[in-house]
């Protein structure tokens, strides 16, 4: 008896990205909700470091060695971009510092780099922000250096708000997150950041955007989005203000 089989030509061609993150990192499934159904996502973590989130660890997490590493980790599957998804390990030391992470990745051996906190200055640029809202998870330490970062790149923090968390960042809830969004617009801001790789955004990105009238920007939302521009493909997921960009 013959079976009448379809031919298939296989699944559907994948392209990948490679995704550095730091070892506490508990939001792959908020990731793979930013691909489209033709990128892979292929994962590497820095070292299990005892500290909590603070200065120390985003220093730690963003050591030259670890991200060469992490790098020559997802190589073999030939990534098209490798993302440090790490925000306060890119910003804690300027914006001098962030280039010297890209430039390891690549010496490493990737096609290109980008960092979190890259990301946020491309989409700055491109949308025109100058005056924005902040709100982190982190100290007030780190959230001041987040600060610094912004301003040597040109653009005031009009309001900002921090949660001081030192772990556990992926079990805030929405509504906590939220409130925390509104609380810190502003009439003179134009956009508002949400940093951190680690804090749950994307579905609270859609309904705030309408309901403020402005873009929400989010750590792994702008990461991905990123990638997508590096390898011209359109933004997917929530976020009207970033589609069309690149």
């Amino acid at each position: 008896m013959e079976l009448d089989i379809p031919e298939f030509e296989g699944p559907l061609a994948q392209r990948g990205v490679g995704i550095i993150a730091p070892f506490d990192l508990a939001l792959e499934r908020e990731l793979w909700r930013w691909a489209p159904l033709e990128v892979s996502l292929h994962l590497a973590r820095t070292p299990y470091e005892p500290v909590p989130v603070s200065l120390e660890m985003a220093e730690l997490v963003s050591e030259r060695r670890h991200l060469v590493t992490a790098t020559r980790d997802v190589l073999h599957v030939e990534p098209e971009v490798v993302a440090y998804l790490c925000t306060s390990g890119s910003f804690i030391k300027g914006i001098g510092y962030e280039k010297t992470l890209c430039d390891a990745i690549c010496e490493a051996g990737a096609a290109c780099a980008v960092t979190t906190s890259g990301a946020l200055l491309e989409a700055l640029h491109d949308l025109e922000l100058t005056r924005i809202s902040v709100i982190t998870p982190y100290d007030e330490q780190l959230t001041k250096l987040l600060h610094s970062f912004l301003a040597e790149a040109g653009t005031e923090v009009v309001r900002s708000t921090h949660l001081g968390l030192g772990g556990g960042i992926w079990k805030v809830n929405y509504r906590t997150i939220a409130e925390r969004i509104i609380a810190a617009d502003s009439p003179d801001s134009e956009a508002i950041f949400v940093s951190c790789t680690n804090l749950p955004t994307y579905d609270l990105i859609a309904p705030l955007e309408q309901e403020l009238g402005k873009p929400v920007l989010t750590a792994n939302q702008l990461t991905i989005w990123a990638c997508l521009g590096r390898m011209r493909l359109p933004m997917t997921g929530p976020g009207k203000w970033l589609r069309g960009v690149f």
